[in-house]
């Protein structure tokens, strides 16, 4: 009964047709939680560019830069956009000299989403798998993933689906098929299981295309460590305080990706764990890291960070080990 209660209809284009991120403040608010070189200005903005997708506009925020020798892709989770990851990685790995593309996954920031679509996980799968297909058309450039939250394991996803990515990181590696990670990351194991269940069910009926708020069924709020940042994101509709369909819900809790761990053998793999991660902690990635043996798999820690990383020296350490991470693996 619970699950049904915290139904609302959904509407799968975006309630809100924003059309440019300078229209929103809830990003600017943000940045304001974050040391000030991590800040947005009109000299350091990115480009906003629309690419049609099976009838979807997604957007891109991106760092173009045509000398650039490695292109960057960068996935948000289901508490996040793509103008978050443009704030704590896409602009700072820009003015390292890279290309950097942060994509709103359908459902998600500005992303329009055709109204007779009902957006599914392995949709967000196959966008991400297109999208590298698209930018290996212009040139051939090396492309690299990062993935904040679900969003590491969703560069799982898309390097076993599309295979020609050089490396992936990501800030966790959730198997959700695991019974454990599943209670963890829900707000209580009752939620995991009742909740899915429910979601279950009501994937193959007409509530397949009903809301429900994630804030209602994760732990959103262990997203940030600062109480007044939380607030922000909760209240943001394009990021925490997103709601997605019932047949989202489940398509995530029960993709089975392409290439199982153990086959994985695609490229080199980073986690960078918040030190103070207390939605997903280091315990939660590491079963299904170990799995992995055909690639190098390397774990390194953010000092002092939270699930989104807004405190130093975390925020530092984590764009130096990524770069150095891109340089080693990408360019060989």
């Amino acid at each position: 009964m619970l699950i049904f209660m915290i139904l609302t209809p959904c509407v799968d284009a975006k309630d809100n047709q924003m059309t440019s991120y300078t229209e929103q403040n809830a990003w600017q608010e943000i940045q304001q939680f974050l040391p000030e070189k991590y800040r947005l200005n009109s000299t350091n903005i990115p480009t906003e560019e629309w690419w049609d997708w099976n009838g979807n506009k997604l957007h891109l925020d991106i760092y173009r830069n045509p000398h650039a020798k490695i292109k960057v892709i960068l996935f948000h989770g289901v508490g996040t956009n793509g103008r978050q990851m443009s704030l704590i990685l896409g602009h700072p790995l820009a003015e390292r000299d890279y290309e950097t593309i942060a994509v709103d996954m359908p459902g998600y920031g500005l992303t329009q989403v055709a109204a007779t679509q009902t957006i599914r996980y392995e949709d967000w799968v196959q966008a991400g798998s297109d999208l590298i297909d698209a930018e290996l058309a212009k040139d051939d450039r090396p492309i690299v993933l990062y993935g904040l939250s679900a969003g590491g394991m969703l560069t799982y996803h898309v390097a076993s689906k599309n295979k020609k990515v050089k490396a992936i990181v990501g800030m966790t590696f959730l198997d959700t098929e695991s019974k454990q990670v599943k209670n963890a990351v829900s707000t209580s194991p009752f939620m995991a299981q009742v909740g899915g269940f429910f979601a279950g069910i009501g994937a193959h009926t007409p509530f397949k295309r009903m809301n429900i708020p994630m804030k209602m069924v994760s732990k959103m709020d262990a997203l940030v460590n600062q109480p007044e940042a939380l607030k922000v994101f909760l209240k943001d509709k394009t990021s925490a305080g997103n709601s997605v369909s019932v047949a989202f819900l489940h398509s995530y809790l029960n993709y089975k990706p392409e290439v199982q761990p153990e086959d994985f053998n695609i490229c080199p793999v980073l986690l960078t764990q918040p030190e103070n991660d207390h939605w997903t902690p280091l315990s939660l990635s590491t079963p299904f890291l170990n799995r992995i043996t055909q690639v190098p798999v390397e774990i390194r820690l953010l000092k002092n960070a939270g699930h989104y990383p807004l405190e130093q020296p975390g925020l530092d350490d984590m764009v130096n080990i990524i770069d150095e991470f891109y340089k080693n693996n990408a360019l060989k």
